[in-house]
C-alpha cells in the first residue's frame, strides 16, 4: 500500500526524488527555531546529492556534522566491493545559537583508555584511594577537588565522575534487533538508541520536536520518554495507524491526531498535464459519463450533466475534504442553477472523517456522493492514460465506506453518579475493491471477506462517550494484534463497556479505521 503512494517519489530516479524533498527541507528550516537543529538521515545512494541541497537551503557556515552511522553486528557483505556498514547522518543548525549538548559514551572494552583507567575506577567514579597521586592525568582532578572543598582528599572521597569519552561523528549504533519489543514491523524503523542520541544532543526537556517522515513514530516515542514535546506526520496511512497504535501501547500522554490532507494534492502538484482543477473536472466529469458545461453556460467549471437525466455532477477539487459545507453547496447547486435539478451526485477525492454523519445529518435522497478512485491521478498523468481508461471503460466511483453499530445499551452502574455504556459493533461496509490498489487476486480474497467477515477489516476502533462535535477525545480504544483483551490478532473485539459519570444527555462517537486507513464514525445521542 505504501509502494502505491510513493509510486512518483522515484519516477524519473534521483531528479524526482530531490524535487520531492528539496521544498521540504526548505520549509522544515523556516519552521525551525533559532535555537534549532535538523537531522537528515540518508544512505549512500543519494547522501552527497542531499548535502549539496542541505548546503544551499541552510548555508554551508551552518553545517555541524557529517555523522557516520556505523552498525554494530548487521551490515551487508559483499563478495567485489567493500561491505555497506554505514549510513550517513547530515546535521545542520538553523543559527549559531543552538542548542547543543555534550554527551558521553562508554569506551568500547578494546579501548586503551579503559585498560589504563580500569583499576583506579569503581561504580563510574575515581575515588581518592584509587587515584595515583602521581599519574599527570589526575592532577587537574585533584587540583579541582582541592579548590571546591578547600582540603586535600581523603580515602572515601569522589574527585571524579568518569563519564567516559566525548560521543564523535562516528556513531556505533545497533541495528534494531528484530526480537526486540520496540521493533513495529516498519521497513525504515530507527532504533530508539539512535534516536535518543540526537534528541538530547540538540534539544532540552519541554523542546518541540518534529518528524515529517515519521514512520513508525519513534521520534515521538523517544520524545516523550525524554520529555520533550512532539509532532510527527507522515503522507502513508499505514505510517499514522502504527504510530498511534504504538503510543497508545506505551500510554503516551494525550496527542491529537488529524489528517490534514491526502495523497492527491501531491499528485496533482506534480502534474504537467492538468494545471487547473477546471480541467482536471471535465477529465473526471466525461469519465463517469456526464457532460461538462461550456465556458457560455457556466463561469463554474466543475459541474456538469447526465443527459436526460436532470441529474447535476459536482467534482470536488483533489486540494480540498469534501465534507458538510461542499454537500451544501451541491444541494444549492441542484435547487437553483439553471432552473433546478432532480438529483445531485457530488464526486470526491478525499472526505472529511465525519462524511458520514455529514450525510446523515442531510437525510436528503436526492442527494449523492461517491469516490473517485484514488489511482486515477497516477493514470491520468499522461494522454495516453486517459485515453486507455477511456477504452476500458472500467473507472468506477463507489459509495462512501460505512461503520454500523447496534444500539447502544444504557444501565445504571454500581457506583453513585455512575453509568454504563454497552457498545458493540454490528457491520463495515468498505467501499469497491475496485476502488484499492491491489492486484486482482487480492482484490478477489478481498471481496470474499467483505462478503464474509467485514468487522476483520478493522484495524482499530475507538470511543469518545462525550463527544462535543469538534474534537474526539478517545477514552477507549482496541487494535488487532492487542491480544491483552483477546487472543486474536486478526480481530479487534467487537464489544465493549464503559463506565462513565452519570449525565442527562450525552453524545457517543465511535470511530474506526480499517486497514487500508480508511476512516468511519458514528454518533449516537443518548
Amino acid at each position: 500500500m505504501e509502494q502505491f503512494a510513493y509510486s512518483d517519489t522515484w519516477r524519473e530516479g534521483t531528479v524526482s526524488y530531490l524535487k520531492m524533498l528539496y521544498p521540504r527541507l526548505a520549509l522544515m528550516k523556516e519552521l525551525l527555531s533559532d535555537k534549532g537543529s535538523i537531522y537528515v538521515h540518508i544512505d549512500w545512494h543519494v547522501g552527497h546529492y542531499v548535502k549539496l541541497l542541505l548546503d544551499d537551503i541552510f548555508g554551508k557556515n551552518n553545517f555541524g556534522s557529517h555523522i557516520t552511522w556505523e552498525y554494530q553486528g548487521s551490515w551487508v557483505e559483499s563478495e567485489n566491493n567493500f561491505p555497506k556498514r554505514s549510513q550517513m547522518i547530515f546535521y545542520y543548525t538553523k543559527s549559531q545559537n543552538a542548542i547543543f549538548n555534550i554527551l558521553y559514551e562508554k569506551e568500547r572494552t578494546d579501548s586503551g583508555v579503559i585498560k589504563r583507567w580500569e583499576n583506579y575506577i569503581k561504580d563510574g567514579k575515581i575515588f581518592a584511594n584509587n587515584a595515583p597521586y602521581d599519574d599527570g592525568k589526575f592532577k587537574p582532578y585533584l587540583k579541582k577537588f582541592i579548590k571546591l572543598h578547600d582540603r586535600e582528599p581523603v580515602e572515601d572521597d569522589i574527585i571524579a565522575e568518569f563519564k567516559g569519552r566525548r560521543v564523535g561523528d562516528v556513531w556505533y549504533v545497533s541495528m534494531l534487533n528484530p526480537m526486540s519489543s520496540e521493533n513495529k514491523n516498519y521497513k525504515t524503523q530507527k532504533p530508539e538508541s539512535l534516536i535518543q542520541r540526537i534528541i538530547e544532543s540538540s534539544s532540552n526537556e519541554n523542546s518541540i520536536v518534529a518528524d515529517f517522515f515519521a514512520g513508525s513514530g519513534t521520534i515521538g516515542s523517544v520524545s516523550e520518554k525524554l520529555n520533550r514535546r512532539w509532532i510527527i506526520s507522515d503522507i502513508g496511512k499505514p505510517a499514522n495507524l502504527i504510530s498511534r497504535k504504538r503510543f497508545i501501547d506505551e500510554d503516551t500522554k494525550p496527542f491529537l491526531y488529524q489528517s490534514i490532507g491526502d495523497y492527491q494534492k501531491e499528485v496533482l502538484a506534480s502534474s504537467k498535464l492538468y494545471k487547473r482543477i477546471g480541467d482536471l473536472s471535465h477529465v473526471v466529469l466525461q469519465l463517469y459519463g456526464a457532460i461538462p458545461f461550456k465556458d457560455e453556460d457556466s463561469y463554474i467549471r466543475n459541474i456538469g450533466y447526465i443527459k436526460d437525466s436532470k441529474t447535476l455532477i459536482f467534482v470536488d477539487s483533489p486540494n480540498k475534504l469534501t465534507g458538510l459545507n461542499t454537500l451544501q453547496k451541491a444541494m444549492e447547486l441542484r435547487n437553483s442553477f439553471m432552473g433546478g435539478w432532480k438529483k445531485v451526485i457530488v464526486l470526491g477525492w478525499n472526505f472529511t472523517y465525519d462524511i458520514t454523519q455529514a450525510i446523515q445529518s442531510l437525510n436528503d435522497d436526492k442527494l449523492e456522493v461517491l469516490v473517485i478512485p484514488p489511482d486515477l491521478l497516477d493514470t491520468l498523468k499522461s494522454k495516453k492514460g486517459y485515453d486507455k481508461l477511456v477504452d476500458s471503460g472500467k473507472v468506477r466511483f463507489s459509495s462512501l465506506q460505512y461503520l454500523t453499530i447496534k444500539p447502544i445499551q444504557l444501565e445504571v452502574g454500581g457506583k453513585k453518579d455512575e453509568e454504563v455504556i454497552n457498545i458493540e459493533l454490528e457491520n463495515y461496509v468498505l467501499l469497491s475493491p475496485d476502488n484499492i490498489p491491489l492486484d486482482d487476486k487480492d482484490k478477489e480474497k478481498l471481496q470474499e471477506i467483505i462478503s464474509s467477515d467485514p468487522l476483520s477489516l478493522i484495524e482499530y476502533w475507538s470511543i469518545d462517550p462525550d463527544y462535543d462535535g469538534k474534537t474526539f477525545r478517545s477514552k477507549w480504544q482496541d487494535y488487532r494484534e492487542n491480544i491483552e483483551n483477546d487472543n486474536d490478532p486478526y480481530h479487534v473485539i467487537k464489544k465493549t463497556t464503559l463506565r462513565v459519570p452519570k449525565k442527562s444527555k450525552r453524545k457517543v462517537c465511535v470511530k474506526a479505521v480499517d486497514v487500508f486507513g480508511f476512516e468511519s464514525i458514528v454518533i449516537e445521542e443518548l
